[in-house]
Formats: structure tokens, C-alpha cells, sequence
């Protein structure tokens, strides 16, 4: 067998807590766990048919394979890996499902489908697959965080490459993995691990998820079947972090008690996250002043600097790439255009004279001093009058407040009959066993 160091570091940390059993889940951690459940079945469900899940569910049915796992839009099951890239896809076709600003990324999109591949292949319960989906997100918070902010800024999708590890550590729990062979599986993930921001506003970013889940389901199935590899590839010289841009400090996040992942952001606008704290402060201003379009002067959005190159594509000639262009979705929202409704974002928008005349008068400005997750607002109106507005994602929001707003935003999207049958599940998730969670499942996912 090929020798290789010793565990240390990040990665056997990483596995150790993947394959853990013994550690209690505080129950307002499994609250949120179902929450992320249902919000990305929702959006999944909603995003079925886009043409990037079309394209994948073409190739995922050319290659056919073992019947393990049930997969969106397909009648019979597929491969578990074919089934996790098929249903990561899907998952971030919208763009419209939650995000973690510990790393900047799409946790639930890249770790749920994943899980639901993997635990329908081995006959999960309901509990032993929320829990892994929960310890897979968590580790999602925690290397990502790890990775940090310059990997991100240098141009890395964290969804598909910290996605990576974070779906590899779903997968191994859910196939007995002991922790050995778990950091062979992340040691591998290291190499897997892909993903481009340039791609956003492209087929290939919702693509990214389905990579992440796909590649976490084989760096598991390969190291349950002996595959070697460095257990050490995330933080060794040479190893992940220090080719990808990142400088990761000492801290050992995997120590840490608590759980991180209660603190995801959910999407109610069907637009990059980047462009939220805007959208939600601007909806303020809006409708405690009663603007009118034609009451504005200038509008001026200040934000962090990193959300430049992210989300604020001047001039958007497509649905996908109005998604990631903060004047306009800014303008829509002034304009009252609901940023919630998926029919929003389309092609003829980005055409719309009024709009663009409207965009053309949003000013973005960058403040570093500001976190990644608020922006400051200021609208002149031409009577003269100047209002202002900060807000911070970041500022906790109540559970009751949140599960509304999920389950209006999946009546919207699905229809409240079909929208209710979801909450119905999610809620029991951790009490129905396999004979009944994977034939409900299946037939949830062939009909989208």
C-alpha cells in the first residue's frame, strides 16, 4: 500500500467530526436543519425544469446505471453520484436557495441532494439523514470559514469547492465511514474540488452544486472501497489551501462548540445573495416613504468591496445574469417589481427602457468597513429630500418570522396543497423510517 503522513491537522479534525456520533445535536440546530430541508426541496422542485437541469437529466439518463437513488424529473432511479450532480443542480437553478456568509457560499445546495442520494442508496432513517445533512452543512461553516475571504476574492466559487468537502463528509457518515478512511475521502475531495466565479451569471453556476454533490458522493464511495489518499491534502504544503488562494489561520474551528450553520441566510429575493441587504433596505425606504419612480433623484449603495466583481454586472443582457446586477434588481424593487417572483427575471427585463433609466441613476459605492452582509442607502428625491437606511443580514431574525416567510415563499413557488405536503414532511423528517421516507421521496422528485 502507498505510505502516507500521519493524520494531523484541518482534515483529520474535518473527518473526525464527520463520522461522530457521540456528540450531542441541540434541538434549535435540527429546527433549522428542517427548515433548509424544506426551503431547498422547495426551490429544487421550482427549479426542476430549467434548461440546466434539463441538459444534466439528459446526460444523467444516456448513462443509466445502478437504480440506487431517485432523482428529479426521472421516472426510475439512478447512481447515487448521477443522482447527487442531477439534484445539486436543480437545487441552484433559481438561485434562490439559502447561503452562509461564515464562507460566502450555498451550503444546503451542494450537502442536501448529496444526502439524499447516499441515504436512500444505504436506506437512511429520516433521522440519520437529518443529522448527516446537519453535520455536513456544519462542516461546510467551518472549512469554508477556514479557507476564508481571500480564497473567495480569488476568484473561487466556495459552493463548489467547499461544497465539495462539506457533501464528501455527509456521504462518509452516511456510509459508516470511520474516521480514517473519512480524511482519505476529504483528502481526495481535495483534489476534486472545482469551482469558478467567472461562471456566475452562466449554466455553470448551478452546475457547480451538482459537482460539489457529485464529488462528495464518490470521495466517499471510493474511500469505503480502500482508495488512499493524503490525509493531510487540505493543509499540507502543496495541498489545498495554499493553491487556491486561501490563508487560513490557526484557529481550530472544529473545537469550537455550537453550531454555525443556525445562522444561514434564506433567500426571498430570486437574485445573488450579494444583492439582499440593498433589496431589503431599499423596501423599506420605499414603503415607509411611499416613493414613486418619478420621485427619485440619484440613489447611492454602499457595500463591501467584494461584491464588486460578484453581483454587479452593469449592463445584463440575460434573466441569469440580471440575477447577479445590483442596479437593476435595485431598480426593479424602486420600480415595485416583485424580486421574489422568479417571472421577474427574464430576458425582456433587461430590456425595459424604464428600468434601465432608473439603473442608470443607482450609484454603488464600496465602504471595506462594511460587512459582507449590509449596505448603507441613501435616495434624493428631486423635492429635495434625503433618506437613508442601513441594514445587516446579519441581525437575528426569529424562528416564527422565518418559518412564515419559507412557507409563503414555497406557496408561491409550488402552490400552497403542494407546498403544505413539503412542510408536512420536513416537519416528521426525523421520525419516518426508510420504507416510507424513500417512497414518498421518490415520488416527489419523479413528478417535478
Amino acid at each position: 500500500m502507498t505510505q502516507v503522513p500521519a493524520m494531523t491537522g484541518i482534515t483529520e479534525r474535518a473527518a473526525r467530526f464527520a463520522v461522530d456520533r457521540t456528540s450531542p445535536i441541540p434541538a434549535d440546530a435540527l429546527d433549522i436543519a428542517r427548515l433548509s430541508f424544506f426551503d431547498g426541496l422547495t426551490v429544487a422542485l421550482a427549479g426542476a425544469r430549467e434548461p440546466v437541469g434539463a441538459a444534466v437529466r439528459k446526460l444523467v439518463a444516456l448513462e443509466g446505471g445502478a437504480p440506487q437513488a431517485s432523482a428529479f424529473g426521472l421516472a426510475g432511479r439512478v447512481p447515487a453520484r448521477a443522482a447527487a450532480l442531477l439534484n445539486g443542480t436543480v437545487a441552484h437553478a433559481l438561485d434562490y436557495d439559502d447561503t452562509h456568509f461564515d464562507f460566502v457560499g450555498h451550503p444546503t445546495v451542494a450537502v442536501l441532494p448529496a444526502a439524499l442520494a447516499v441515504a436512500e442508496q444505504t436506506q437512511a432513517s429520516g433521522r440519520e439523514l437529518l443529522e448527516a445533512f446537519l453535520t455536513g452543512v456544519e462542516v461546510a461553516c467551518r472549512v469554508g470559514a477556514w479557507l476564508g475571504r481571500p480564497h473567495y476574492n480569488a476568484g473561487f466559487h466556495q459552493t463548489a469547492t467547499s461544497g465539495t468537502f462539506d457533501a464528501t463528509a455527509t456521504a462518509a457518515r452516511l456510509l459508516g465511514l470511520d474516521a480514517a478512511q473519512a480524511s482519505h475521502a476529504l483528502g481526495l475531495a481535495a483534489t476534486r474540488a472545482a469551482g469558478l466565479k467567472c461562471q456566475f451569471g452562466t449554466m455553470v453556476k448551478p452546475f457547480h452544486a451538482g459537482m460539489a454533490a457529485a464529488n462528495g458522493v464518490e470521495c466517499a464511495t471510493l474511500a469505503s472501497l480502500g482508495l488512499v489518499a493524503r490525509p493531510d491534502a487540505l493543509e499540507c504544503a502543496g495541498g489545498f489551501a495554499s493553491t487556491h488562494g486561501a490563508s487560513p489561520d490557526a484557529t481550530d474551528l472544529f473545537e469550537a462548540e455550537g453550531h454555525r450553520f443556525v445562522d444561514v441566510q434564506y433567500k426571498f429575493h430570486a437574485c445573488c445573495h450579494g444583492t439582499h441587504p440593498a433589496l431589503e433596505a431599499l423596501t423599506a425606504l420605499r414603503d415607509q416613504s411611499r416613493l414613486r419612480c418619478e420621485d427619485i433623484e440619484a440613489v447611492t449603495l454602499v457595500i463591501h468591496p467584494q461584491w464588486l466583481p460578484v453581483c454587479c454586472i452593469p449592463s445584463p443582457r440575460t434573466g441569469l445574469e440580471l440575477k447577479f446586477s445590483l442596479a437593476m434588481t435595485a431598480a426593479m424593487v424602486l420600480a415595485q417589481i416583485d424580486t421574489g417572483a422568479l417571472g421577474s427575471f427574464s430576458d425582456a427585463a433587461c430590456q425595459d427602457s424604464a428600468l434601465t433609466a432608473l439603473a442608470r441613476r443607482i450609484a454603488i459605492e464600496t465602504d471595506a468597513s462594511l460587512p459582507d452582509t449590509a449596505c448603507h442607502v441613501s435616495i434624493k428625491t428631486r423635492g429635495g429630500a434625503s433618506l437613508t437606511l442601513g441594514l445587516d443580514l446579519a441581525e437575528p431574525v426569529p424562528y416564527s418570522l422565518k418559518t412564515a416567510k419559507l412557507r409563503r415563499k414555497a406557496s408561491a413557488l409550488l402552490g400552497k396543497e403542494r407546498a403544505g405536503g413539503l412542510w408536512e414532511m420536513a416537519g416528521c423528517l426525523d421520525r419516518l423510517d426508510a420504507s416510507v421516507l424513500y417512497p414518498r421521496l421518490h415520488d416527489l422528485l419523479a413528478a417535478a
